[in-house]
């Protein structure tokens, strides 16, 4: 069906009403939907105002900055900067030794603009605690200094260095929202350039889709109390007047095949949802071992990370690397 046609379709009209968080997740999970419920969303700058984007960055590290300090000191991972292939890396390592040999290389999230520094370190150290295992997370140029494809470039560039030391058997890529398509694209990377694969990829509520077309992105509008709505001004300005649709930017329409294991994550509140379901469904298609997650009511990025679901979720995915790098 043409777009011309799919436009002129009568689209389903709903009344305005009120959603109450569910009965059906933890206590800790509903209290997390009321208060985040009362979010504002926030202002975004034009794509061309790259002053504006620079300060945005300050403003949202200014408001983060208590959550982030509360993460480093609820760590209890070692910590070190480090740098590989001259990209910068945050390696936290578990406090009385890992639990497994496998490494797990993060990319952060943060609509490709925002999370680098404290955050990409503080999710180190939480990543590490919680997964039992060594994890590098990438601190990754980004717009609007740096547009695609520095990021996904810093990626594979830490990929390398850590083949120096380690079997690929032995390395996980994962990432969140902008991570995820971070950690798809750099896989695909990987790929294209002859380097050996790594054991699997995580895929946390993953932006895959720079177009943002699924439909999540206008029934899941406002109902996700942390995105609220899609991003287009910051796909844009990491895009770099790039066709948003380019495999590499948008890895929904690449050609996913010979991909390692998949561990792919959404909730049913995620505005991603269409994004993880969809991707899952291609991996699927190209033959590739893919599993599919999904939560009850969970919002982009889980629900503050406290709750019984998020605990699961990190069991889930320590479960997806234990599997994927077992020999």
């Amino acid at each position: 069906m043409s777009d011309t046609a799919s436009e002129q379709m009568n689209p389903v009209r709903l009344p305005a009403r009120d959603i109450p968080p569910p009965k059906t997740i933890s206590a800790q999970a509903q209290a997390y939907l009321s208060v985040s419920a009362l979010n504002p969303m926030m202002e975004r700058p034009d794509p061309s105002d790259t002053a504006g984007w620079s300060e945005a960055r300050v403003r949202s590290d200014a408001m983060f900055a208590p959550m982030v300090q509360a993460m480093l000191e609820g760590s209890t991972a070692l910590i070190e900067d480090e740098a590989m292939n001259g990209v910068g890396v945050y390696v936290a390592r578990p406090a009385g030794g890992a639990t497994s040999p496998a490494v797990y290389l993060y990319i952060h999230g943060g609509a490709f603009v925002f999370g680098g520094g404290l955050f990409a370190k503080a999710q180190a150290g939480s990543s590490a605690d919680q997964l039992g295992c060594t994890v590098v997370s990438v601190d990754y140029r980004m717009p609007p200094e740096d547009p695609f494809p520095a990021a996904p470039e810093d990626c594979v560039e830490v990929y390398r260095a850590l083949l120096e030391t380690h079997s690929p058997k032995d390395i996980v890529i994962g990432g969140g929202s902008a991570g995820g398509n971070l950690a798809a694209v750099a896989t695909l990377m990987i790929r294209d350039q002859g380097l050996p694969m790594p054991a699997g990829v995580v895929l946390l509520t993953p932006e895959v889709d720079l177009t943002e077309s699924g439909d999540s992105f206008r029934t899941n509008e406002l109902l996700d109390v942390m995105l609220k709505r899609g991003l287009p001004e910051c796909n844009a300005v990491y895009a770099g007047g790039r066709d948003l649709r380019d495999p590499y930017l948008s890895p929904l329409f690449a050609d996913v095949s010979g991909f390692p294991p998949a561990f792919v994550q959404t909730g049913t509140r995620d505005l991603f949802l269409s994004n993880s379901v969809l991707f899952h469904r291609k991996l699927r298609s190209a033959g590739v071992d893919a599993d599919l997650h999904v939560w009850e009511a969970m919002p982009h990025g889980g629900f503050g990370g406290t709750s019984p679901e998020d605990a699961e979720l990190a069991a889930e995915t320590r479960a997806f690397i234990a599997r994927v790098t077992a020999r």
